[in-house]
């Protein structure tokens, strides 16, 4: 039961954070902005050539910003949720009761992670709500799809960010380290990987991809997110115009497939290298 009080404790110090809540305003009002778009203007908003918005459409167009609000707010309420208390000192006092290093591991990462999944909820609750009372239509099936994917992306950067505050005892290093990841991993990840076509292509642009360019784009936890979501639902995905560009490669793993293997990476490797970290530190 170590772990769970953890979690407790830890869920009701993430969710005072002001700056979560402010993330959430902004989500809220910005989802239910997008279903509006989508549903009274869908070819204007993402021009798949059809003026019939519908629930499949809305779940993949808001797919993209519920990625960088995860991301974003994964950082704000979880870097400092190892980090923070070993600068403090208050690990130690943590550590004195009767929990172990992993119980305060898992318990920061379902705690965290159970606050970010709340605030997700009530602003894709919003969001949604007004989305099929304007389409006049629901589609359950897919929403729990999405829901599910939402849910797995979700713990797997908080997993990640709860990781990269194991490692540290400084909150300054650990921001630093997450903001890295997320500037790296999902913002420049396309210039990354031209960078790496253009070195391994003789410095030049020039002739077809590898293959391997299209396992390389996978990389990224919200493209794996992505692709994972396309392959759960390929009808509709082909229908709004939604793909990962695996029809450009002739490899046995372009598929959109790739993208469970990549989102299972992100959601064990990271976990199993930040506990190690913080098993092995000196408090």
């Amino acid at each position: 039961m170590s772990v769970v009080a953890v979690a407790k404790k830890d869920f009701r110090d993430a969710a005072q954070s002001r700056a979560l809540w402010a993330l959430l305003v902004v989500f809220v009002l910005l989802s239910s902005l997008l279903s509006y778009a989508y549903a009274e203007f869908p070819s204007q908003v993402v021009g798949t050539g059809t003026d019939t918005a519908t629930v499949g459409g809305l779940i993949f167009f808001t797919s993209g910003i519920v990625t960088l609000f995860v991301s974003l707010t994964a950082i704000v309420i979880c870097y400092k949720a190892i980090a923070g208390e070993r600068e403090i000192g208050s690990i130690k006092l943590l550590l004195a009761l009767p929990h172990t290093r992993r119980d305060v591991f898992v318990g920061k990462v379902l705690g965290r992670a159970a606050v970010l999944t709340v605030a997700l909820a009530v602003g894709l609750l919003i969001g949604f709500g007004l989305g099929f009372v304007l389409i006049g239509d629901i589609e359950i099936l897919p929403v729990l799809v999405f829901l599910l994917m939402t849910l797995l992306f979700t713990l797997a950067f908080v997993g990640i960010v709860v990781s990269i505050s194991a490692t540290t005892g400084s909150t300054s290093r650990a921001t630093t380290l997450a903001i890295g990841f997320f500037l790296v991993f999902e913002l420049l990840w396309d210039a990354v990987t031209l960078g790496v076509f253009y070195v391994a292509n003789g410095f030049s642009f020039s002739g077809e991809a590898p293959d391997w360019f299209f396992l390389v784009t996978q990389v990224p936890p919200s493209s794996a997110y992505s692709a994972s979501l396309i392959a759960l639902l390929p009808d509709i995905a082909d229908s709004v115009g939604t793909g990962v560009g695996a029809d450009d490669f002739d490899a046995f793993y372009a598929t959109p497939e790739i993208g469970f293997g990549f989102l299972a990476f992100w959601l064990v490797v990271p976990l199993v290298l930040g506990y190690r970290r913080f098993d092995d530190a000196d408090l």
